[in-house]
Parts: structure tokens; C-alpha cells; sequence
């Protein structure tokens, strides 16, 4: 009667350890095997789910068949790493396995945004405000000249105070490397005056090749003690950065008393007047070597530079016909 109990309990015990084992086999098969879908997808992975509820989202989402599996695979095949929230691309036929290790890497999609040179600081904030897929509120404007414009990646759900951060210390990375190789000879000795030339620098051409030329004009006037009188530093008194003005500057505007009308004032404006890029801070820090003291559009997207005041106002007078045949 013991032998046949023994024989019995032997038995139940193989027959459990066989379908457990087919079991296993199945999940494993089900959990590795690719999925149907035919185009990468991308999915949200919302903070604080659980495993359940992620199983759930897939299987409602059509990148997985079976949520059961994907859980009891999680538990008993996958490695211990946690699911991790964000936004993932799962490519066309993951399996259950990739997709779970996808999740656990936290190699989220990453977005960029794309803030161009010579923007004020109200409108790099308005641009990061309008991002949708940045999170949190912007409570202060930046002072201007304190972000370097640049291309920044994030990942969605990154707060828009952060990406200000990096703007800060990428513009502090740059202006220490650039400050340590500046020219000997400049008109100026602060970092702060550094950033106020460059913003009307970067103001004041678009065309790469000028910023060291336009410098160059710049620090030869302000050796020489005269004005700068450079219009984007007019416009900046008005605006105060809000936007662009939206009309030709009159004679009053030039003769307006502002901090910031260098037609009116000696030397620098007291801020800069926008934020910047690279290019034009390295410009006025290492400016060319030049006998202009002036220059002015010239009709081509560039400018027409000079030496003399006569010479100027030759060139003006070419500019002003341009204007008038258009």
C-alpha cells in the first residue's frame, strides 16, 4: 500500500514538473515571439504605473497580444530592472520581451527645440511656453544675454526651467572658453560688456562672414570715443525685447533720450539688447583687424563698410535708392 502512495506521489510530481515545464516553454515562446504590428509606435508611459496597468496599455495599444504574458514574463524570465515612465518608440514586431526591455533601458524618444540667435529673453521664454511637450511654469524672464541660443534635445515631461538652466550654464561654458583666447587690445574688460557688444553684433547682421567685420567698426568707434549708433540698440529701448517693432525707425526714434539709444548715449547700452550665439561672441572677442568706421545695408542681405564719413554717406545714399526703387 506505501509503495503504490510512493509510486502515486512520484507520478503527480512528474506530471506537475511536466506541465510546469510546457508551461514555461509556452510563456517563453509567447513572451520572445514577435508581434504583428507592421510600423514603430510610440507609447507614454505614465509615472507611478504598475506592472498591471503597463501589460493593460500595451495589449489596449496592439503592440503586445496577451497582457498576462507580458506580466508572468516580467516575473519570472525578465531581468530585475524596473519599468521606467517616459515616452518610448517600440519598433514594428517587438516582441513582449524587447518591449519590456525597452521600457526598462529608459532610452526615451528625444525631442528638440530649436532657439535662434538674437532672440530676446521674453521670447525665448514665449517660444518654451508654447512647447507642448515641455512640462512646469516659467515664473521670471532670465536677464537678457544670460542664454546661449542653441539647438537643446529633451525628452517629454522636462520642465522648461530646466532647459533655461542649460541654456545658462551652456552660455557660461562658451564665454570662459572664448574670454581666455580674447584679443589684447579691446575696449573693453568685463564679460558683461563682452555680451553687450556681442548682442548688437549678432543684432545687427545675419550674414556670418560680417560678425567680425561689424566688430571690428564697433571697437574701432568706441577706441575712438565715438557713438555707436547702431539701430537695433534704438529698437531695444521701445521694445524692451517684447518683439520686433514693426516700422521703419523715424527721426524722433533716434532722437529719443533711453538708456539704450546709442545715437544718444557714450559707450555701451547698460544691457544687452538680445541673447547672442557663438559666432558673434567670438567676433567681438577676437574682431577683425579694420580701418571701418561705418557701414550700412548694401541691398544684398549684407553691408557696405567704410572708412571715411564721405564714403559712409556715398553708400547711404546708394542704400536709400534701393529702398526707394523697391
Amino acid at each position: 500500500m506505501i509503495r503504490r502512495l510512493f509510486i502515486f506521489i512520484v507520478v503527480l510530481i512528474l506530471l506537475a514538473g511536466a506541465v510546469a515545464g510546457a508551461g514555461f516553454f509556452w510563456l517563453q515562446t509567447a513572451y520572445t515571439a514577435s508581434s504583428h504590428t507592421d510600423t514603430d509606435k510610440i507609447i507614454v508611459i505614465e509615472r507611478g504605473s504598475s506592472v498591471a496597468s503597463i501589460a493593460r496599455q500595451l495589449q489596449e495599444e496592439g503592440l503586445i497580444q496577451y497582457a498576462r504574458v507580458f506580466r508572468l514574463g516580467i516575473r519570472l524570465i525578465a531581468d530585475r530592472r524596473p519599468l521606467q515612465a517616459g515616452e518610448y518608440r517600440i519598433p514594428a514586431q517587438a516582441s513582449a520581451a524587447e518591449i519590456a526591455s525597452i521600457l526598462k533601458s529608459g532610452e526615451q524618444v528625444v525631442h528638440k527645440t530649436t532657439l535662434a540667435e538674437g532672440l530676446s529673453s521674453i521670447q525665448i521664454v514665449d517660444l518654451l511656453r508654447d512647447e507642448p511637450l515641455l512640462a512646469g511654469k516659467i515664473e521670471t524672464v532670465p536677464p537678457e544675454g544670460t542664454l546661449l541660443p542653441e539647438t537643446y534635445h529633451f525628452h517629454r515631461g522636462e520642465t522648461r526651467t530646466e532647459i533655461l538652466r542649460r541654456m545658462r550654464t551652456a552660455l557660461d561654458d562658451v564665454l570662459s572658453e572664448l574670454w581666455a583666447t580674447r584679443a589684447a587690445d579691446l575696449p573693453f574688460s568685463t564679460r558683461e560688456e563682452a555680451m553687450i557688444l556681442a548682442s548688437i553684433v549678432e543684432k545687427e547682421t545675419a550674414v556670418e562672414a560680417e560678425r567680425e567685420l561689424v566688430a571690428g567698426v564697433f571697437v574701432n568707434r568706441m577706441k575712438k570715443g565715438m557713438r555707436l549708433q547702431s539701430d537695433p540698440t534704438v529698437v531695444y529701448g521701445i521694445t524692451r525685447g517684447a518683439g520686433p517693432l514693426g516700422r521703419p525707425l523715424s527721426r524722433g526714434d533716434l532722437d529719443a533720450e533711453t538708456a539704450y539709444n546709442t545715437y544718444r548715449i557714450d559707450g555701451l547700452p547698460p544691457t544687452p539688447i538680445a541673447n547672442p550665439g557663438r559666432a558673434s561672441i567670438a567676433a567681438v572677442l577676437n574682431p577683425a583687424k579694420t580701418d571701418a568706421l561705418y557701414f550700412v545695408a548694401d541691398g544684398s542681405g549684407g553691408h557696405a563698410f567704410a572708412k571715411t564719413l564721405d564714403e559712409h554717406n556715398r553708400n547711404v545714399r546708394a542704400w536709400r535708392k534701393i529702398q526707394r526703387d523697391n
